[in-house]
Protein backbone atom coordinates (compact mmCIF):
# COMPACT_ATOMS: atom_id res chain seq x y z
CA UNK A 1 0.00 0.00 0.00
CA UNK A 2 1.22 3.50 -0.84
CA UNK A 3 2.01 5.59 2.24
CA UNK A 4 2.40 9.34 1.81
CA UNK A 5 4.61 11.26 4.23
CA UNK A 6 4.67 15.03 4.67
CA UNK A 7 7.85 15.23 2.60
CA UNK A 8 6.51 13.21 -0.31
CA UNK A 9 3.23 15.14 -0.21
CA UNK A 10 5.05 18.44 -0.54
CA UNK A 11 7.26 17.06 -3.31
CA UNK A 12 4.19 15.82 -5.14
CA UNK A 13 2.37 19.12 -4.65
CA UNK A 14 5.23 21.12 -6.10
CA UNK A 15 5.71 18.68 -8.94
CA UNK A 16 2.03 18.68 -9.82
CA UNK A 17 1.99 22.47 -10.03
CA UNK A 18 5.11 22.40 -12.20
CA UNK A 19 3.52 20.16 -14.81
CA UNK A 20 5.23 16.90 -13.85
CA UNK A 21 3.52 13.65 -12.98
CA UNK A 22 2.70 13.51 -9.27
CA UNK A 23 3.43 9.79 -9.25
CA UNK A 24 6.88 10.21 -10.77
CA UNK A 25 7.73 12.91 -8.21
CA UNK A 26 7.48 10.45 -5.34
CA UNK A 27 10.73 8.61 -4.82
CA UNK A 28 10.44 4.88 -5.32
CA UNK A 29 6.79 5.05 -6.32
CA UNK A 30 6.02 3.34 -9.61
CA UNK A 31 3.75 5.12 -12.08
CA UNK A 32 0.22 4.19 -11.12
CA UNK A 33 -2.70 3.46 -13.42
CA UNK A 34 -5.38 6.09 -13.78
CA UNK A 35 -8.24 4.58 -11.84
CA UNK A 36 -11.72 4.96 -13.37
CA UNK A 37 -14.06 7.06 -11.23
CA UNK A 38 -17.67 8.19 -11.52
CA UNK A 39 -18.84 11.77 -11.02
CA UNK A 40 -22.24 12.33 -9.40
CA UNK A 41 -23.28 15.98 -9.13
CA UNK A 42 -26.20 18.31 -8.72
CA UNK A 43 -25.09 20.97 -11.22
CA UNK A 44 -22.10 21.62 -13.47
CA UNK A 45 -21.81 25.36 -14.06
CA UNK A 46 -18.69 27.39 -14.71
CA UNK A 47 -16.46 27.56 -11.59
CA UNK A 48 -18.89 25.32 -9.70
CA UNK A 49 -17.48 22.71 -7.33
CA UNK A 50 -18.15 20.08 -10.00
CA UNK A 51 -16.11 22.12 -12.48
CA UNK A 52 -13.11 22.77 -10.23
CA UNK A 53 -12.97 19.14 -9.08
CA UNK A 54 -13.93 17.06 -12.12
CA UNK A 55 -12.15 19.33 -14.62
CA UNK A 56 -8.90 18.87 -12.70
CA UNK A 57 -9.25 15.14 -13.31
CA UNK A 58 -9.82 15.59 -17.03
CA UNK A 59 -7.65 18.66 -17.76
CA UNK A 60 -4.95 18.56 -15.07
CA UNK A 61 -4.27 20.24 -11.75
CA UNK A 62 -4.19 23.66 -13.42
CA UNK A 63 -6.97 22.80 -15.91
CA UNK A 64 -4.61 23.58 -18.78
CA UNK A 65 -4.11 20.11 -20.23
CA UNK A 66 -1.05 19.39 -18.11
CA UNK A 67 -0.38 16.77 -15.45
CA UNK A 68 -3.24 15.75 -13.20
CA UNK A 69 -4.24 13.06 -10.73
CA UNK A 70 -3.94 9.35 -11.37
CA UNK A 71 -7.69 9.19 -11.90
CA UNK A 72 -9.85 8.95 -15.01
CA UNK A 73 -13.39 10.33 -15.09
CA UNK A 74 -15.27 7.63 -16.97
CA UNK A 75 -18.88 8.59 -16.31
CA UNK A 76 -20.89 11.59 -15.21
CA UNK A 77 -24.40 12.07 -13.82
CA UNK A 78 -25.76 15.64 -13.57
CA UNK A 79 -29.03 15.98 -11.68
CA UNK A 80 -29.93 19.51 -12.87
CA UNK A 81 -28.35 20.42 -16.21
CA UNK A 82 -29.32 23.89 -17.39
CA UNK A 83 -28.35 26.50 -19.97
CA UNK A 84 -25.06 27.16 -18.13
CA UNK A 85 -24.13 23.48 -18.00
CA UNK A 86 -20.53 22.68 -18.98
CA UNK A 87 -20.74 18.93 -18.67
CA UNK A 88 -21.68 18.24 -22.30
CA UNK A 89 -18.49 19.89 -23.48
CA UNK A 90 -16.52 17.86 -20.96
CA UNK A 91 -17.98 14.49 -21.95
CA UNK A 92 -17.48 15.20 -25.66
CA UNK A 93 -13.85 16.29 -25.26
CA UNK A 94 -12.88 13.33 -23.09
CA UNK A 95 -15.33 10.66 -24.30
CA UNK A 96 -16.92 10.35 -20.89
CA UNK A 97 -20.19 8.46 -20.58
CA UNK A 98 -23.05 10.88 -19.91
CA UNK A 99 -25.50 8.99 -17.69
CA UNK A 100 -29.18 9.36 -16.92
CA UNK A 101 -28.95 7.60 -13.55
CA UNK A 102 -26.47 7.05 -10.76
CA UNK A 103 -26.66 3.30 -11.30
CA UNK A 104 -25.64 3.75 -14.93
CA UNK A 105 -22.71 5.96 -13.87
CA UNK A 106 -21.38 3.25 -11.56
CA UNK A 107 -22.09 0.23 -13.77
CA UNK A 108 -21.49 1.93 -17.15
CA UNK A 109 -24.64 0.34 -18.49
CA UNK A 110 -23.74 -3.18 -17.36
CA UNK A 111 -24.64 -5.28 -14.36
CA UNK A 112 -21.42 -5.00 -12.32
CA UNK A 113 -19.71 -2.14 -10.55
CA UNK A 114 -17.34 -0.79 -13.21
CA UNK A 115 -15.49 2.06 -11.44
CA UNK A 116 -12.85 2.24 -8.73
CA UNK A 117 -14.25 5.26 -6.91
CA UNK A 118 -17.14 7.71 -6.71
CA UNK A 119 -17.00 11.51 -6.33
CA UNK A 120 -20.27 13.07 -5.14
CA UNK A 121 -20.49 16.85 -5.50
CA UNK A 122 -23.83 17.97 -4.08
CA UNK A 123 -23.36 21.73 -4.38
CA UNK A 124 -25.14 24.33 -6.57
CA UNK A 125 -28.49 23.89 -8.28
CA UNK A 126 -32.08 24.78 -7.46
CA UNK A 127 -33.18 22.73 -4.45
CA UNK A 128 -35.69 23.41 -1.64
CA UNK A 129 -34.72 25.42 1.43
CA UNK A 130 -35.29 24.15 4.96
CA UNK A 131 -38.31 25.95 6.43
CA UNK A 132 -36.57 26.76 9.73
CA UNK A 133 -32.85 27.10 9.09
CA UNK A 134 -32.93 28.16 5.45
CA UNK A 135 -30.34 25.55 4.52
CA UNK A 136 -30.36 24.28 0.95
CA UNK A 137 -31.46 20.66 1.08
CA UNK A 138 -28.98 19.27 -1.42
CA UNK A 139 -29.62 15.56 -2.10
CA UNK A 140 -26.26 14.39 -0.80
CA UNK A 141 -27.74 11.52 1.21
CA UNK A 142 -30.00 10.56 -1.70
CA UNK A 143 -27.00 10.40 -4.02
CA UNK A 144 -25.06 8.43 -1.41
CA UNK A 145 -27.92 5.96 -0.92
CA UNK A 146 -28.17 5.41 -4.68
CA UNK A 147 -24.44 4.60 -4.75
CA UNK A 148 -24.83 2.22 -1.80
CA UNK A 149 -27.71 0.48 -3.58
CA UNK A 150 -25.32 -0.41 -6.43
CA UNK A 151 -22.76 -1.64 -3.90
CA UNK A 152 -25.36 -3.88 -2.29
CA UNK A 153 -26.62 -5.22 -5.61
CA UNK A 154 -23.18 -6.03 -6.99
CA UNK A 155 -21.55 -7.17 -3.74
CA UNK A 156 -18.60 -4.79 -4.26
CA UNK A 157 -17.63 -1.48 -2.68
CA UNK A 158 -15.18 1.30 -3.64
CA UNK A 159 -14.07 4.53 -1.94
CA UNK A 160 -16.56 7.42 -1.93
CA UNK A 161 -15.92 11.16 -1.63
CA UNK A 162 -18.78 13.56 -0.77
CA UNK A 163 -17.99 17.24 -1.14
CA UNK A 164 -18.46 19.72 1.76
CA UNK A 165 -20.73 18.95 4.74
CA UNK A 166 -22.46 15.62 4.71
CA UNK A 167 -26.04 16.89 4.88
CA UNK A 168 -28.39 19.62 6.08
CA UNK A 169 -29.73 17.01 8.47
CA UNK A 170 -27.83 15.36 11.35
CA UNK A 171 -29.69 12.09 10.92
CA UNK A 172 -28.67 11.93 7.27
CA UNK A 173 -25.05 12.68 8.10
CA UNK A 174 -24.85 9.99 10.76
CA UNK A 175 -26.58 7.52 8.45
CA UNK A 176 -23.91 8.08 5.78
CA UNK A 177 -21.02 7.55 8.21
CA UNK A 178 -22.59 4.51 9.85
CA UNK A 179 -23.43 2.94 6.47
CA UNK A 180 -19.85 3.33 5.26
CA UNK A 181 -18.58 1.85 8.52
CA UNK A 182 -21.01 -1.09 8.34
CA UNK A 183 -20.22 -1.86 4.71
CA UNK A 184 -16.50 -1.20 5.22
CA UNK A 185 -15.79 1.24 2.40
CA UNK A 186 -13.71 4.41 2.76
CA UNK A 187 -15.79 7.60 3.00
CA UNK A 188 -14.19 11.04 2.77
CA UNK A 189 -15.94 14.40 2.94
CA UNK A 190 -15.33 18.00 3.81
CA UNK A 191 -13.88 21.34 2.77
CA UNK A 192 -10.77 22.30 0.82
CA UNK A 193 -9.85 24.88 3.49
CA UNK A 194 -7.98 22.43 5.81
CA UNK A 195 -5.53 21.56 3.02
CA UNK A 196 -5.08 25.10 1.70
CA UNK A 197 -2.11 27.36 2.46
CA UNK A 198 -1.37 28.60 5.98
CA UNK A 199 0.54 31.88 6.04
CA UNK A 200 2.64 31.76 8.13
CA UNK A 201 2.85 27.98 8.19
CA UNK A 202 1.22 26.62 11.36
CA UNK A 203 0.59 23.14 12.66
CA UNK A 204 -0.28 23.00 16.35
CA UNK A 205 1.79 20.49 18.34
CA UNK A 206 0.03 17.16 18.84
CA UNK A 207 -1.36 16.86 22.39
CA UNK A 208 -1.05 20.61 23.00
CA UNK A 209 -3.41 22.35 25.41
CA UNK A 210 -5.63 24.90 23.66
CA UNK A 211 -7.42 27.35 25.93
CA UNK A 212 -9.46 29.11 23.24
CA UNK A 213 -9.60 29.27 19.44
CA UNK A 214 -11.22 31.49 16.83
CA UNK A 215 -11.63 31.51 13.06
CA UNK A 216 -12.67 34.57 11.08
CA UNK A 217 -14.77 33.82 8.02
CA UNK A 218 -17.07 35.58 5.61
CA UNK A 219 -19.87 34.95 3.13
CA UNK A 220 -22.98 32.80 3.34
CA UNK A 221 -23.61 31.49 6.84
CA UNK A 222 -24.14 27.95 5.56
CA UNK A 223 -22.08 27.69 2.38
CA UNK A 224 -19.02 29.59 3.64
CA UNK A 225 -19.64 29.07 7.34
CA UNK A 226 -19.01 25.37 6.84
CA UNK A 227 -15.53 26.06 5.47
CA UNK A 228 -14.69 28.17 8.54
CA UNK A 229 -15.88 25.42 10.91
CA UNK A 230 -13.96 22.70 9.09
CA UNK A 231 -10.85 24.88 9.04
CA UNK A 232 -11.16 25.35 12.80
CA UNK A 233 -11.65 21.64 13.41
CA UNK A 234 -8.64 20.64 11.34
CA UNK A 235 -6.44 22.82 13.53
CA UNK A 236 -7.81 21.95 17.00
CA UNK A 237 -8.62 18.24 16.66
CA UNK A 238 -5.11 17.12 17.61
CA UNK A 239 -5.22 18.74 21.07
CA UNK A 240 -4.58 16.76 24.23
CA UNK A 241 -7.00 13.87 24.59
CA UNK A 242 -8.18 13.94 20.98
CA UNK A 243 -11.59 15.01 19.80
CA UNK A 244 -14.59 14.21 22.02
CA UNK A 245 -17.31 16.36 20.49
CA UNK A 246 -19.35 19.49 21.14
CA UNK A 247 -21.79 20.18 23.97
CA UNK A 248 -23.42 23.45 22.94
CA UNK A 249 -23.59 25.94 20.07
CA UNK A 250 -25.01 29.45 20.07
CA UNK A 251 -25.22 31.98 17.24
CA UNK A 252 -25.27 35.69 18.07
CA UNK A 253 -25.78 38.69 15.80
CA UNK A 254 -25.93 42.48 16.00
CA UNK A 255 -25.24 44.07 19.38
CA UNK A 256 -25.08 40.64 21.02
CA UNK A 257 -21.80 39.96 19.22
CA UNK A 258 -20.07 42.68 21.21
CA UNK A 259 -22.03 42.03 24.41
CA UNK A 260 -20.88 38.41 24.46
CA UNK A 261 -17.31 39.64 24.04
CA UNK A 262 -17.73 41.89 27.11
CA UNK A 263 -19.18 38.90 28.96
CA UNK A 264 -16.03 36.89 28.20
CA UNK A 265 -17.80 34.46 25.85
CA UNK A 266 -15.21 35.04 23.12
CA UNK A 267 -11.86 36.78 22.93
CA UNK A 268 -11.48 40.11 21.17
CA UNK A 269 -7.70 39.62 21.43
CA UNK A 270 -7.93 36.45 19.32
CA UNK A 271 -10.23 38.21 16.86
CA UNK A 272 -7.69 41.02 16.44
CA UNK A 273 -4.81 38.56 16.11
CA UNK A 274 -6.63 36.66 13.34
CA UNK A 275 -7.62 39.87 11.58
CA UNK A 276 -4.07 41.23 11.63
CA UNK A 277 -2.49 38.06 10.23
CA UNK A 278 -4.54 38.08 7.01
CA UNK A 279 -4.71 40.77 4.32
CA UNK A 280 -7.40 43.20 5.41
CA UNK A 281 -10.42 43.78 3.22
CA UNK A 282 -11.23 47.10 4.91
CA UNK A 283 -9.65 49.20 7.61
CA UNK A 284 -11.56 50.74 10.46
CA UNK A 285 -13.58 49.72 13.49
CA UNK A 286 -15.03 46.21 12.97
CA UNK A 287 -18.12 47.25 14.93
CA UNK A 288 -18.87 49.84 12.27
CA UNK A 289 -17.83 47.73 9.31
CA UNK A 290 -19.96 44.65 10.02
CA UNK A 291 -22.81 44.28 7.54
CA UNK A 292 -26.21 42.69 8.13
CA UNK A 293 -25.73 38.93 7.84
CA UNK A 294 -22.65 38.86 10.06
CA UNK A 295 -22.90 36.25 12.81
CA UNK A 296 -20.71 34.64 15.48
CA UNK A 297 -20.96 30.90 16.21
CA UNK A 298 -19.98 30.28 19.85
CA UNK A 299 -18.92 26.64 20.29
CA UNK A 300 -18.47 24.85 23.61
CA UNK A 301 -16.60 21.56 23.27
CA UNK A 302 -17.25 18.65 25.60
CA UNK A 303 -13.68 18.83 26.96
CA UNK A 304 -14.04 22.51 27.90
CA UNK A 305 -12.44 24.11 24.84
CA UNK A 306 -14.18 27.29 23.73
CA UNK A 307 -14.11 28.27 20.07
CA UNK A 308 -15.67 30.97 17.93
CA UNK A 309 -16.51 31.23 14.25
CA UNK A 310 -16.70 34.96 13.46
CA UNK A 311 -18.51 35.35 10.14
CA UNK A 312 -17.33 38.94 9.85
CA UNK A 313 -19.06 40.03 6.65
CA UNK A 314 -18.08 43.60 5.85
CA UNK A 315 -14.78 43.39 7.72
CA UNK A 316 -12.83 40.87 5.65
CA UNK A 317 -13.08 38.43 2.77
CA UNK A 318 -10.42 36.11 4.16
CA UNK A 319 -10.25 33.14 6.52
CA UNK A 320 -7.86 33.34 9.48
CA UNK A 321 -7.23 31.35 12.67
CA UNK A 322 -5.94 32.35 16.10
CA UNK A 323 -5.61 30.40 19.34
CA UNK A 324 -4.27 30.77 22.84
CA UNK A 325 -2.14 27.83 23.97
CA UNK A 326 -1.39 27.02 27.59
CA UNK A 327 2.04 28.32 28.55
CA UNK A 328 2.36 30.72 25.62
CA UNK A 329 1.86 34.44 26.39
CA UNK A 330 0.97 35.45 22.82
CA UNK A 331 -1.67 33.95 20.50
CA UNK A 332 -0.65 31.85 17.55
CA UNK A 333 -2.30 32.85 14.27
CA UNK A 334 -2.32 32.05 10.57
CA UNK A 335 -4.09 33.12 7.40
CA UNK A 336 -6.00 30.18 5.88
CA UNK A 337 -5.36 31.22 2.30
CA UNK A 338 -7.16 30.20 -0.88
CA UNK A 339 -6.13 30.87 -4.44
CA UNK A 340 -8.43 33.63 -5.62
CA UNK A 341 -9.39 32.82 -9.18
CA UNK A 342 -8.56 30.27 -11.82
CA UNK A 343 -7.45 27.53 -11.43
CA UNK A 344 -8.46 27.45 -7.71
CA UNK A 345 -5.54 25.25 -6.71
CA UNK A 346 -6.86 24.73 -3.17
CA UNK A 347 -9.23 22.27 -4.85
CA UNK A 348 -6.19 20.57 -6.37
CA UNK A 349 -4.86 20.11 -2.83
CA UNK A 350 -8.17 18.50 -1.87
CA UNK A 351 -8.13 16.33 -4.97
CA UNK A 352 -4.67 15.01 -4.04
CA UNK A 353 -6.22 13.69 -0.82
CA UNK A 354 -9.09 12.13 -2.79
CA UNK A 355 -6.61 10.53 -5.19
CA UNK A 356 -4.69 9.08 -2.25
CA UNK A 357 -7.87 7.46 -0.89
CA UNK A 358 -8.86 6.03 -4.27
CA UNK A 359 -5.46 4.36 -4.69
CA UNK A 360 -4.85 3.17 -1.13
CA UNK A 361 -8.29 2.58 0.34
CA UNK A 362 -7.30 4.78 3.31
CA UNK A 363 -8.90 8.11 4.14
CA UNK A 364 -6.38 10.91 4.76
CA UNK A 365 -8.47 12.20 7.68
CA UNK A 366 -11.38 10.66 9.59
CA UNK A 367 -14.85 11.27 8.18
CA UNK A 368 -15.87 11.87 11.80
CA UNK A 369 -14.31 15.32 11.44
CA UNK A 370 -16.92 16.22 8.84
CA UNK A 371 -19.67 14.47 10.80
CA UNK A 372 -18.87 16.81 13.70
CA UNK A 373 -18.53 19.95 11.60
CA UNK A 374 -21.80 19.15 9.84
CA UNK A 375 -23.51 18.96 13.23
CA UNK A 376 -21.91 22.20 14.46
CA UNK A 377 -23.13 24.04 11.35
CA UNK A 378 -26.64 22.63 11.64
CA UNK A 379 -26.82 23.62 15.32
CA UNK A 380 -25.49 27.11 14.57
CA UNK A 381 -28.15 27.75 11.94
CA UNK A 382 -30.88 26.35 14.18
CA UNK A 383 -29.66 28.61 16.99
CA UNK A 384 -29.81 31.58 14.64
CA UNK A 385 -33.40 30.75 13.70
CA UNK A 386 -34.53 30.20 17.29
CA UNK A 387 -32.41 33.00 18.79
CA UNK A 388 -31.36 30.57 21.53
CA UNK A 389 -28.43 28.28 22.34
CA UNK A 390 -28.66 24.68 21.17
CA UNK A 391 -27.50 21.81 23.39
CA UNK A 392 -25.88 19.12 21.26
CA UNK A 393 -25.67 15.80 23.14
CA UNK A 394 -25.80 14.06 19.75
CA UNK A 395 -22.42 15.60 18.86
CA UNK A 396 -20.49 13.27 21.16
CA UNK A 397 -18.20 12.48 18.24
CA UNK A 398 -14.91 10.88 19.29
CA UNK A 399 -11.89 10.39 17.06
CA UNK A 400 -8.12 10.79 16.89
CA UNK A 401 -6.73 13.20 14.33
CA UNK A 402 -4.72 11.84 11.40
CA UNK A 403 -1.78 13.75 9.95
CA UNK A 404 -2.41 14.86 6.39
CA UNK A 405 -0.30 17.92 5.52
CA UNK A 406 -1.73 21.17 4.28
CA UNK A 407 -0.23 22.96 1.28
CA UNK A 408 3.25 24.42 1.56
CA UNK A 409 4.46 27.93 0.84
CA UNK A 410 2.32 30.86 -0.20
CA UNK A 411 -0.82 30.62 -2.34
CA UNK A 412 -0.21 31.05 -6.07
CA UNK A 413 -0.84 34.40 -7.70
CA UNK A 414 -4.22 34.31 -9.49
CA UNK A 415 -4.03 33.67 -13.21
CA UNK A 416 -7.25 35.57 -13.76
CA UNK A 417 -10.23 36.46 -11.62
CA UNK A 418 -12.76 36.26 -14.45
CA UNK A 419 -13.26 32.52 -14.58
CA UNK A 420 -16.02 32.93 -17.13
CA UNK A 421 -13.53 33.68 -19.93
CA UNK A 422 -10.90 31.04 -19.23
CA UNK A 423 -9.97 28.94 -22.25
CA UNK A 424 -11.38 25.46 -22.65
CA UNK A 425 -9.07 22.66 -23.72
CA UNK A 426 -9.58 21.21 -27.20
CA UNK A 427 -11.10 17.78 -27.60
CA UNK A 428 -8.75 14.90 -26.90
CA UNK A 429 -8.83 12.33 -29.67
Amino acid sequence: MFHMTRRTFLEASLAGLSGWSVASAIAGQAVRPKLPVAGITTSFGNASHADVIYSKITDGWQQDGGAGPDLRLTSLYVDQPDERDLSQSLVERHRIRRCTSIEEALALGGQELAVSGVLIVGEHGKYPKHAVTGQTMYPRREFFDAVVKVFERTGRVVPVFSDKHLSWNDENARHMVETARRMQFPLLAGSSLPVSWRVPDLTLPRECRIEEALVIGYGGLESYGFHAIEGLQALVEGRRGGESGVARVETVTGDRIWQTARDGRWSRALFDAALQIAPRFKTGDPKQLLRPGAAWYLIEYRDGLRATIAMANGVTDKYAFAARLTGQPEPVATWLALQEGFPTLHFANQLKAIEHMMHTGRTPWPVERTLLTTGILNAALLSLAREAPIDTPHLNVNYQAAHWPHAAGAPPVPVRRDMGTRPRMPAKR
